[in-house]
């Protein structure tokens, strides 16, 4: 639930930033318009940065390449 409540108020407040960034009147049908676009290209592109991301941490080999032997001395 915490999670969830996390991503909505990022959303939110990224939102928010468009909105004043661009200096966008929201009671405008154009600047709705705007703000609809702006922000759905910000989505995708959040989208994609994330698949280029996982994609590469896949291809990185996370598993050690040789184990090696610790001689003890001997007592």
């Amino acid at each position: 639930m915490k999670i969830i409540l996390i991503v909505m108020m990022f959303f939110v407040i990224s939102a928010l930033f468009i909105i004043s960034n661009n200096n966008l009147a929201m009671y405008k049908q154009e600047n709705i318009v705007n703000f609809v676009d702006a922000y759905t290209k910000w989505v995708s592109h959040i989208i994609s940065n994330t698949e280029k991301i996982s994609g590469q941490a896949i291809k990185l080999d996370w598993l050690p390449q040789k184990l090696y032997e610790v001689e003890l001395p001997n007592l």
